[in-house]
């Protein structure tokens, strides 16, 4: 954990909480007893077993090594460069979790593990065949400037999403598109990373992410909003705000951070942040 107001990222580990304050994560309530009776100690570790198997079953996604080489690049690792890449890859993937099995889903110990779970995390593989790859990404966000071995900032990535998902759709038939929703980009103006305040236009929506044909009354969507909220470190008066996101139903979290550094932020408990940090290298699993 780390205050958010200090700084929404870090080195530390996720660690479990010791505040008798509420948690929220991702649109999901852990009540903490305060009252230090037996009954109540007994009932508050059944609520933290709860909330530890809710957040280890969002999907990780770090650094890796050993894929092949991005485009035109030698670069066979995204080491110190790929952690927004990772962490807006677990916010798309954990959109896809909640679409497929519901918020109240939660990842067993059983094996093997539910063939639609290992079809999402197959979306997320490091080679160009894997529909989400970083190797795909790149490739859709070169217009944003986007490239091998450079750190990108929220926008960008934000941009590159939408672009990536257009371009599969366009190349397959909405039935089997890997990406069973629309995404939309909400900013304050053209560029937008400079943190204009976003206003979001139903028929501007409509007009944008439309791709059922007709075929359906309603199509989920995924609306990101890409914003500065401070220089070096996040502006007091938006903490509130930070905060009350993780209470919406619909929450997928926040990607944040500081230029070159990025976590998936999933939930808080007071001035606190939980989140899933992309920073630890692993090799790649081809399985």
């Amino acid at each position: 954990m780390r205050r958010l107001h200090e700084r929404v990222l870090g080195p530390t580990k996720i660690g479990i909480p010791t505040q008798t304050s509420d948690i929220w994560l991702l649109g999901t309530c852990y009540k903490i007893s305060a009252d230090g009776c037996s009954a109540e100690a007994e009932a508050t570790g059944n609520i933290l077993a709860e909330f530890t198997h809710d957040i280890s079953s969002r999907i990780l996604v770090t650094y890796r090594k050993g894929f092949d080489a991005i485009g035109d690049s030698k670069l066979t690792s995204d080491v110190g460069w790929g952690c927004m890449v990772r962490s807006s890859q677990m916010l798309i993937a954990q959109a896809l979790l909640c679409h497929q099995f519901g918020r109240s889903w939660r990842r067993t110990s059983v094996e093997p593990q539910d063939q639609d779970y290992i079809t999402i995390l197959h979306l997320f593989g490091d080679s160009e065949a894997s529909p989400f790859s970083i190797h795909n990404l790149l490739l859709a966000g070169k217009a944003y400037g986007l490239a091998a071995g450079s750190w990108v900032g929220p926008y960008a990535m934000c941009r590159s999403w939408e672009t990536l998902v257009r371009s599969k759709r366009e190349e397959t038939v909405p039935e089997l598109c890997p990406f069973p929703m629309a995404l939309y980009v909400v900013s304050g103006d053209e560029n937008g990373e400079r943190g204009g305040a976003p206003v979001v236009c139903i028929e501007d929506v409509h007009r944008s992410v439309e791709f059922s044909k007709g075929q359906v009354d309603w199509t989920p969507i995924i609306l990101l909003v890409p914003l500065v909220l401070g220089l070096d470190k996040v502006n007091p008066r938006y903490i509130p705000s930070l905060q009350a996101t993780f209470t919406f139903p619909q929450s997928l979290g926040i990607l944040g951070g500081k230029p070159g550094a990025s976590t998936y932020i999933v939930g808080v408990q007071d001035d606190n942040a939980f989140y899933l940090d992309p920073h630890e290298v692993q090799q790649v699993n081809d399985n």
